[in-house]
């Protein structure tokens, strides 16, 4: 349900950071960042999805987790990796308002879960 001090229903902010090569958290930005983020803007597009934002951002302070993204108004991270799991994020979390659990992240969380590290990027 949109509240009516709300611009948008959703507004995603998808990861962008680049680091120097090396750099022990590595970046979302090589790990696929912006090719996915620009999926999942296609994509809902073409759903017909409205009242939904998805930006670019600068760092979000989680690269070693990523690539990864915050829906707001609820504040929801996810790591993700694939097409696939854009799909998943769209149809759980934008067209149900459920959650992808196996992608979501944990504030506390350092490290990824086993099933996060499915279909990733040897970086």
């Amino acid at each position: 349900m949109k509240e009516d001090n709300l611009y948008y229903k959703a507004h995603i902010f998808c990861c962008n950071n680049e680091r120097p090569a090396g750099h022990p958290k590595g970046c979302c930005k090589e790990k696929g960042a912006e090719p996915l983020r620009n999926y999942m803007k296609t994509k809902i597009k073409e759903l017909g999805i409205q009242e939904v934002r998805v930006n670019l951002s600068g760092c979000l302070d989680r690269c070693a987790l990523g690539p990864t993204m915050v829906i707001y108004p609820e504040g929801v991270w996810y790591t993700y990796a694939s097409t696939a799991d854009i799909d998943d994020i769209i149809e759980q979390h934008l067209q149900k308002g459920g959650r992808v659990k196996r992608l979501l992240l944990t504030a506390d969380q350092k490290e990824l879960r086993d099933e996060q590290k499915q279909g990733r990027q040897k970086n």
